[in-house]
């Protein structure tokens, strides 16, 4: 009965083991083929990953900072800490809200958009035409991606701090009657420079993260459209998981 149940232990681990060998052999050569990146190619992925996911994400992270205002405003009135309010928001959006919410979103929506996209070359067998045609996969397609989601998702960061603070500013001041200079001065009070240069950081790992397992996964699509699927699916459920993970030790890095 045990030995069963430990050799299917053993293949799940070995098999996880192999993926995760798989992934860090694609990121080296990624890495390796950086110095023949197309700009054009760059750009573009830029504008369709990064700028198309922007009202999204302000979206997110504006309820999210007015959710946060709305929750904590009353608690600290009532515990006359009223001029800490503006502080405590810019700091969470800075240091997690904003990079990890910024990051979830990515993931299921530039994640899932670059394994459908690559998923469904290899299921039409354009990758193998690509190779035909003697251009490199990892380079044409790969490479690209990575620096548009490292670059991008930076940016959309920032924003994300600006109008997450903002929605606190506005539940704060017209819902819970903070004044607007106490609100704003807390804010000069409490966050510091290194509390947004780390959200940025960890923007530019989650979008190296997110990247790399949508090409991964689309690279290693099933045949069908049922394999493209399930690789989208994949590609969402790993990278969020991967962002939390990694979130919490960078964490530990740069905050301790």
């Amino acid at each position: 009965m045990f030995i069963p149940m430990l050799e299917k232990l053993g293949r799940a681990v070995l098999s996880q083991l192999e993926t995760t060998g798989r992934v860090i052999l694609l990121f080296t050569e990624t890495i390796y083929h950086l110095r023949r990146f197309n700009l054009k190619l760059t750009l573009r992925q830029a504008a369709h990953l990064g700028v198309d996911s922007l009202p999204i994400v302000l979206l997110t992270i504006l309820f999210t900072g007015m959710v946060m205002t709305v929750q904590t405003a009353h608690e600290f009135i009532k515990y006359g800490a009223q001029s800490s309010v503006g502080g405590v928001v810019a700091v969470a959006m800075g240091r997690e809200l904003a990079p990890v919410l910024t990051g979830v979103v990515a993931a299921g929506r530039v994640g899932a958009a670059i394994t459908a996209e690559i998923g469904s070359m290899k299921v039409t067998e354009q990758i193998d035409a690509l190779r035909v045609m003697a251009t490199n996969p990892i380079a044409y397609l790969v490479v690209p991606r990575l620096v548009a989601c490292v670059f991008m998702l930076p940016i959309l960061v920032v924003f994300a701090d600006v109008i997450g603070t903002l929605g606190g500013y506005l539940v704060a001041t017209l819902y819970a009657g903070i004044g607007s200079f106490t609100y704003l001065h807390s804010i000069k009070v409490f966050a510091a420079v290194t509390d947004v240069t780390g959200g940025l950081i960890k923007a530019m790992v989650f979008g190296a993260i997110i990247a790399i397992i949508g090409c991964y996964k689309g690279l290693t699509t099933d045949e069908g459209a049922e394999g493209v699927g399930r690789a989208t699916t994949g590609s969402v459920v790993t990278s969020i998981i991967l962002i939390f993970v990694t979130n919490y030790f960078l964490s530990l890095l740069l905050y301790r």
